[in-house]
């Protein structure tokens, strides 16, 4: 056995250790759990879920509570940058999108609880096998049944979400002067994600069940392998063949911006032009329209600091900790008979079991999306401060300011609020940063 075989079998057994340590707490014996002297699985996903929707509702109440409280006008260091006309927009849009949150929240739990009590998930998968059945495939086909259940629930989610996307969109964006879409516009982008839904699922869906039929005990390895893979081939393509189907691309026109850019990407070694490693620069009209070219490329060097500093490599990482951790301990109860017949499954669909024990990761996710948003926050500082290294240090700061104030960004975020949901600093906090290092 090699070096990395020794290690992949060292860190196996490690977790499989710390597994069986948590099974022998909960007092599941050989299997995981029992629904009737065991773990109380149905019980435990609901907690869980509501745990996680009261927090949040908490959190977002304070975050109402600061943009509504009228003592809390411009922070003092934007005091002479930011009038308070502007601060009354951006704390009016922010109390807007804060309660439309709300009751978005509110209405997606209540639709999540009523599927969990009133067994909606065992009555769909018994619909999709009647289809597949009568569609001439036979309902042994478990697989297409998996692709067919998982399409149900994203057209569903997104007919049951779709009254708060209209109002999010033509009340709330359209109120503060955002909105650029039409109805027939937005409908048809509505078509466009779901059909390119419909070709993600797939292939994601029929991987992820034959692998975990094939794969044996270890499959949570292969899976993770497949769904690395298939992120890698993601990040081509979303660029070139995605992103165009919604936004509108054309190359920046020969002057002195464009001359600009190319040096400051030449001074850095960043390969700009290089296509087949997909490495470009895209400039959206918001900070075209409203930043001058020095703030323009202040802005470029932090988000090409991002790069020199790995930052995207090391998230990646991050994420594919999580997602080996994912299916590991969902492999410790893809094959749980009381966890299915807890939510009245008879039998045991992998896809299923993936969507019954994501009720059971949800205390993970949650801290682990947490823990990401404080090391995303972190990078977002440290590429900061590579902007104002290179010399950008006071267009970075009237940059960021002006993208803030056309935006309605929240200048006084809740800090519980904004620490636990938020993936870039307060605008005052990354303003004092530089500040600070700059007098450094």
């Amino acid at each position: 056995m090699d070096t990395a075989q020794a290690a992949l079998a060292s860190a196996y057994d490690t977790l499989t250790a710390a597994f069986t340590a948590f099974t022998a707490f909960t007092g599941s014996g050989g299997g995981v759990g029992d629904s009737n002297g065991g773990v109380p699985y149905k019980s435990l996903g609901l907690t869980f879920m509501l745990a996680i929707y009261v927090w949040e509702q908490l959190l977002a109440l304070r975050q109402l509570r600061n943009l509504r409280d009228p003592n809390l006008g411009v922070p003092p260091p934007l005091k002479d940058k930011v009038s308070a006309a502007d601060h009354a927009k951006s704390r009016a849009y922010g109390a807007d999108r804060a309660r439309l949150a709300l009751a978005q929240d509110a209405a997606g739990t209540a639709q999540s609880v009523a599927i969990i009590v009133a067994d909606v998930l065992p009555w769909l998968w018994a619909a999709c096998a009647n289809t597949v059945a009568r569609a001439g495939f036979g309902d042994e086909s478990e697989i297409l049944r998996s692709i067919l259940f998982m399409y149900a629930i994203t057209v569903a989610t997104t007919l049951l979400q779709l009254p708060f996307s209209l109002y999010s969109t033509f009340v709330v964006e359209q109120r503060h002067g955002f909105n650029k879409q039409t109805p027939a516009l937005f409908f048809v982008d509505l078509l466009k994600e779901l059909l390119i839904s419909a070709v993600i699922i797939a292939p994601v869906v029929a991987g992820i069940v034959y692998i975990v039929k094939w794969g044996g005990p270890t499959f949570f390895l292969y899976v993770w392998m497949f769904i690395f893979a298939f992120q890698i081939v993601m990040v081509v393509l979303y660029p070139t063949l995605i992103q165009p189907l919604f936004n509108t691309f054309k190359p920046l026109e020969d002057g002195d911006l464009k001359s600009m850019i190319n040096a400051l990407a030449a001074r850095i070694k960043f390969p700009l032009g290089k296509i087949f490693v997909n490495k470009r620069i895209v400039l959206f009209d918001t900070l075209l329209e409203h930043s001058d070219n020095d703030e323009i490329c202040a802005v470029l060097a932090h988000e090409l600091g991002h790069w020199k500093m790995n930052h995207i490599y090391k998230m990646l990482a991050v994420s594919q900790v999580q997602l080996f951790a994912l299916f590991y301990l969902f492999g410790q109860f893809v094959n749980s008979e009381p966890l299915y017949a807890a939510y009245g499954f008879s039998d045991r669909p992998v896809i299923i079991g993936l969507v019954l024990f994501s009720y059971l990761y949800q205390p993970v996710s949650a801290l682990t999306g947490f823990l990401v948003n404080a090391l995303s926050r972190a990078h977002e500082f440290q590429a900061d401060a590579f902007a104002m290294n290179i010399g950008y240090s006071a267009t970075l700061a009237s940059a960021l300011v002006k993208l803030s104030v056309k935006n309605f960004g929240n200048l006084n975020p809740d800090w519980l609020y904004s620490m636990w949901h938020n993936s870039h600093p307060p605008l005052v906090e990354r303003l004092a940063a530089l500040s600070a290092k700059k007098a450094d």
